[in-house]
């Protein structure tokens, strides 16, 4: 094997391992997308309890206020009074549904972001190993046609001196 045969597979095969490094790197960026991309649901998740707990806090204080000022002001809970806080209530249970709706919406989109990123970085991997393949049978196209292997030598090539055919004539 000449030097130029060595050089060649030399540089193939460290172009085959930087490509498998940078296949692995990819998915692990990618892999870490995931994880954030996962923390950030269940933060989210997190949050939303927060908000809600939050919200029924600051709602019955409302109630009781408004209940405050009703009977303060010498009017009964009964009538306009009652359908007020009544009214209030039902609100208070749509707004919560709308939070935990936004919530669950925004969790799963989170959760699709990490699956994603998990398919991007099994992709980019996929990827690196065809470069891999295609390193390989160029390098070893290229040491084949080095060495010359496969092809037969010409019987007919002119080497420079006096050759003789079947005839006997002489060229």
């Amino acid at each position: 094997m000449g030097w130029q045969m060595a050089v060649s597979a030399a540089i193939g095969a460290v172009q085959y391992r930087q490509q498998g490094a940078i296949g692995k790197y990819n998915q692990a960026v990618n892999n870490r997308n995931a994880a954030v991309a996962e923390q950030q649901a269940e933060a989210i998740e997190n949050q939303t309890k927060f908000d809600l707990a939050r919200f029924d806090k600051q709602f019955a204080q409302l109630q009781s206020q408004t209940k405050v000022a009703t009977l303060k002001s010498g009017v009964t809970l009964s009538g306009t009074a009652l359908n007020n806080l009544r009214y209030n209530a039902e609100q208070a249970i749509i707004q919560k549904n709308v939070m935990e709706y936004n919530s669950k919406v925004a969790v799963n989109q989170k959760i699709e972001d990490a699956n994603f990123a998990r398919i991007k970085g099994n992709i980019a991997r996929q990827q690196a190993k065809l470069a891999q393949i295609g390193t390989l049978a160029s390098t070893g196209t290229s040491l084949l046609r080095m060495s010359n292997f496969g092809s037969t030598p010409r019987s007919d090539t002119f080497t420079g001196g006096l050759q003789t055919y079947g005839g006997g004539y002489s060229f």
